[in-house]
């Protein structure tokens, strides 16, 4: 896995930068109750989206949190006194005390389910009845546009993908959430090229063939094969799942009269 304390500094230039931020501020807010007020971020990195989150609605105050110090260092500069650098799987706050939380490409970094479990967990516990919890869903699959690119890697040793739609689905079930919706965007200025995936390969972006590896010579040998060397490829197509607490019900008779 890539070290995000160092990865802090380029992240936003490698990774789209504010056109792909303003793409999934959107959607996140597409699928959020009109009426809330109140918003958690989680793994907010570097608070690109974090701060359109907060300027894409007039009246929603958003929170951010991340475990990694210059990830949240960085969000901070961007939303003074409104960062936390915390665990994901041991938020700091009350029970119940969000309308909404979102998780922007997060579930895919997290290997142990019983990790991600907690993760979802948490966002459920700190999330109001009425609420939802949304997240991108199976990032992987996102980046597959049916390029050249994609040819090639489609040899690499395969893994389940960790933020599948139906495992994340069950994990929002087993904490009382039920699926609210689904919206897309895209990863604006993401598009890889043949040069690109070769040095995403050799940093470690693809987790089945980590540096070193014995195949991954290999597969960049082949990517340095394809044509047109530095044109970007389509850029890949996210999706957000969202997840809603229900409204507690009303109690029977009995329990009333009681």
């Amino acid at each position: 896995m890539l070290d995000y304390d160092e990865e802090a500094e380029r992240y936003d230039v490698s990774r789209g930068g504010e056109p792909r931020a303003a793409a999934a501020a959107e959607g996140v807010l597409s699928l959020l109750p009109a009426g809330a007020r109140s918003l958690l971020d989680v793994a907010c990195g570097t608070g690109s989206v974090t701060r359109r989150l907060a300027s894409g609605r007039e009246g929603l105050r958003v929170t951010g949190v991340d475990r990694v110090t210059a990830m949240a260092e960085h969000a901070a500069a961007r939303l003074p006194g409104a960062v936390v650098l915390a665990d994901a799987r041991r938020l700091p706050f009350r029970d119940e005390g969000f309308d909404a939380v979102s998780s922007v490409w997060l579930l895919h970094l997290v290997e142990d389910p019983a990790h991600a479990r907690r993760i979802v967990a948490e966002c459920a516990r700190v999330l109001r009845p009425g609420g939802v919890h949304v997240t991108t869903v199976d990032k992987g699959a996102s980046h597959n546009v049916g390029s050249d690119i994609d040819v090639v890697l489609a040899a690499r040793p395969y893994r389940p993908a960790p933020d599948a739609p139906e495992v994340v689905e069950s994990y929002a079930r087993e904490c009382g959430l039920v699926p609210a919706g689904e919206a897309r965007f895209p990863g604006r200025g993401q598009g890889r090229s043949p040069r690109q995936a070769i040095a995403d390969l050799r940093r470690g972006w693809f987790v089945t063939l980590p540096p070193g590896h014995p195949l991954a010579d290999g597969f960049a040998a082949r990517l340095a094969a394809l044509p047109d060397q530095d044109r970007p490829r389509p850029d890949p197509v996210f999706t957000l799942r969202a997840f809603r607490k229900p409204l507690p019900g009303p109690l029977p008779d009995a329990r009333r009269a009681g």
